[in-house]
């Protein structure tokens, strides 16, 4: 069983806004002591309850950064036991033709190669030590169509990543998983609803629980995957999407039913 509770790191990536910071939360509410790295950290970033804010910017996708990081937190806190990859960058919504190669090899950077960097850092530390828990954040755009052609493939390759991370550090007693969060009330959503590249009621009416998720909905997941709560559970990518995948296929068929009423 994988022992996450009690002595030992959680760390966070991404964890000064949106689900990271929800799941910072979480964690530190539960009882784990809590490590941020972000790369809008500086040395005067506040940290808060049960929260250190490692105070210098780290970027997921420089390996060397992401070592010096994981080396300084161990070395200060203890052994790293919980890691919740949440950092990440949304894509830009642009047709194949005007996609910036740059803007795609960012995406691809941030997205995928950051969640494989930080993994293989901790996990293979996790390994030796024969115990942790491993949360990658994906999406739903990851396991369906979406005009962001280079965030949706970056995040179903997450999807993959977990999977064979599972099955590599496994028989090492560590547990990968992920979870495909929805459309979520994050300031990267308002960003795009308030730039008109996203539509809200569009978003809400496919959804069948007719709402958009809370952070503190993924944070809640999150938690559980990384407790012992889910100890025989590994290689699994759970949504967390009030009900979008399972509502967008009824939008061919004229959409969710607004009435109780039957035939």
């Amino acid at each position: 069983m994988t022992k996450t509770n009690g002595a030992g790191i959680v760390v966070v990536t991404g964890g000064l806004s949106g689900i990271g910071a929800a799941s910072a939360a979480a964690a530190a509410a539960k009882g784990w002591r809590v490590v941020v790295l972000d790369r809008a950290a500086r040395i005067d970033t506040p940290s808060s309850p049960g929260v250190t804010v490692l105070p210098e910017s780290v970027d997921v996708s420089d390996e060397a950064a992401v070592a010096a990081a994981c080396e300084k937190i161990e070395g200060l806190h203890g052994p790293i036991v919980g890691l919740v990859n949440a950092a990440g960058i949304l894509g830009k919504m642009h047709p194949p033709a005007r996609l910036a190669m740059s803007d795609w090899d960012r995406e691809i950077a941030v997205d995928l190669r950051g969640t494989f960097v930080v993994c293989r850092e901790v996990g293979t530390r996790m390994a030796r030590r024969h115990t942790g828990a491993i949360v990658n954040v994906a999406s739903v755009v990851g396991m369906l169509s979406a005009p962001v052609h280079g965030y949706a493939p970056a995040k179903a390759a997450v999807i993959h990543l977990t999977t064979t991370l599972a099955a590599e550090w496994g028989p090492f007693g560590v547990r990968v998983n992920c979870v495909s969060p929805g459309f979520t009330e994050t300031p990267a959503l308002a960003k795009g609803l308030s730039a008109g590249v996203l539509n809200r009621e569009s978003m809400i009416s496919t959804a069948a629980l007719k709402r958009l998720v809370k952070p503190e909905e993924v944070a809640a997941a999150i938690v559980w995957m990384l407790s012992d709560e889910a100890s025989g559970v590994t290689g699994t990518n759970l949504p967390v999407d009030a009900g979008f995948i399972a509502g967008v296929p009824w939008q061919a068929y004229g959409g969710l039913h607004t009435s109780t009423e039957t035939d």
